[in-house]
């Protein structure tokens, strides 16, 4: 599984990830050593390309 950061001009690779939570091709992401969630799309090959982050899970839940 693939999980990058993607941002304005800006992509790089992130820790793998400990949680993904799938909702269709959306998803929030917790990696591994890391407390912050993050939003992304979630690809049929299982790369995510994430480009928001959140504090906590209910704020990403909030989020989508």
């Amino acid at each position: 599984m693939s999980l990058k950061w993607v941002g304005f001009g800006d992509t790089h690779d992130m820790p793998p990830p400990e949680i993904v939570l799938g909702f269709h091709s959306l998803c929030l992401v917790k990696p591994v050593n890391d407390d912050d969630w993050y939003m992304g799309s979630l690809y049929d090959n299982g790369s995510i390309d994430c480009w928001a982050a959140y504090g906590d899970l209910y704020e990403a839940l909030r989020g989508l």
